[in-house]
Order: C-alpha cells, then sequence, then structure tokens
C-alpha cells in the first residue's frame, strides 16, 4: 500500500506503546528518510498540536492526542490517498469537533484524496465533499452532500440517514429552543421621550 502511496489510519490508531509520541510519529521514515524534512515533520506537529506531547508514551494519552499522532504519523510518510477508518468513533464532543476540524485542513492543505469510512451520518456529511452510502454491500447514493440531504433516492438513505441527522437537529433545536426565540425578537425600538409644557 505505501509503494501506491496509500496510507490508512485504523480505528484502534496502531500505534507503538513502547515508543514515545515523536518515535511513533517518524517511524515510518527510518525506512524511508528522505520522504519529510525536519521542518516538514514539525510543521505537521505543530498542525496537529502534539508539541507538548512528543516525549509522552502512548498509554498517557488521550483519545483525541492518539487520534493526531496516528494521522501525523501516516502524513510525514506524504500518501496520495488516506483511509481513515472510524477516525472519530472513540471521541467526545469538542474533541470530535477538533479533529474534525484538523482532518479538513489537512485535505486541503495537502490536497489530499481523503476517504473516510463512518457509520455516522452526520460526519459523512460535514466531513466530505461527495459521500457514498453502501447498504447490504450495493451503493445506496452517491453525491455531495446538499444532493443526499435534499434529494435521498431511496427508502434507506431517508429513513436510515436523514432521520437520524432530523433527531439530531431536533434535539438540538429543543435543547436551543429558548436562545433561538431570545435572538428571533425583535429589539424594541426606544420611544422618544417628549416633554409637554
Amino acid at each position: 500500500m505505501e509503494k501506491r502511496g496509500f496510507n490508512i489510519v485504523f480505528q484502534d490508531y496502531a500505534l507503538f506503546p513502547n515508543l514515545n509520541v515523536y518515535q511513533n510519529i517518524t517511524y515510518g521514515l527510518r525506512n524511508r528518510p528522505g520522504i519529510s524534512s525536519e521542518e516538514e515533520v514539525n510543521d505537521l506537529i505543530r498542525l496537529l498540536g502534539l508539541e507538548e506531547h512528543l516525549n509522552k508514551r502512548i498509554s498517557q494519552l488521550s483519545g483525541g492526542q492518539k487520534q493526531r499522532a496516528a494521522l501525523a504519523r501516516t502524513m510525514v510518510m506524504k500518501p496520495k490517498i488516506l483511509l481513515l477508518d472510524e477516525p472519530l468513533s472513540a471521541l467526545d464532543g469538542v474533541i470530535k469537533e477538533s479533529i474534525k476540524d484538523r482532518i479538513r485542513t489537512i485535505a486541503k492543505e495537502y490536497n489530499l484524496t481523503t476517504i473516510i469510512v463512518t457509520h455516522d451520518p452526520e460526519e459523512a456529511l460535514t466531513l466530505s465533499d461527495r459521500v457514498m452510502i453502501i447498504n447490504d454491500g450495493q451503493i445506496a447514493q452517491f453525491g455531495d452532500p446538499e444532493e443526499i440531504i435534499s434529494r435521498p433516492e431511496n427508502g434507506f438513505v431517508r429513513k436510515f440517514i436523514l432521520n437520524q441527522l432530523e433527531i439530531k437537529k431536533n434535539n438540538i433545536c429543543r435543547l436551543f429552543a429558548g436562545q433561538i426565540q431570545a435572538q428571533m425578537q425583535p429589539n424594541p425600538i426606544p420611544q422618544a421621550q417628549m416633554q409637554v409644557s
């Protein structure tokens, strides 16, 4: 796979527990030392916010930090195609959104074709330019996120994909209903004060 410029970040990260973060990131460069310069490695470390974790063991990292270390290890090898297997499944809230932003940034900055395998329709539709929905080994729909949301091609996409998004949307709207209403209220126009003499 590496010779074809195809790299994968596994769901369980597949980091080496006996190495620290920096050694994990640069591991692939042992066999191909000229592929990334020290400056390029350091730029990637900065982009992924790993500077303060370089000497830590893998067991000392959070899920988000492990994900970023695995991503850095793959990116120093300069793949042409990157496959991410359930990259956000073990992450929570803010960390998940942060990693999503970093994946988008890396894909754009490195002009990298990135294939993401996920069971979460929100992840697929917010991370991707094009989405392929597979049901029972068959392509249920392929298109850009807007197309899938506005023109679902079959019952599977409508029922299982869009229904999940609708439930999330309703839950979030209900959660923030008071704030949304307050923002929608027009501000009262101050009445001019008049003095009658």
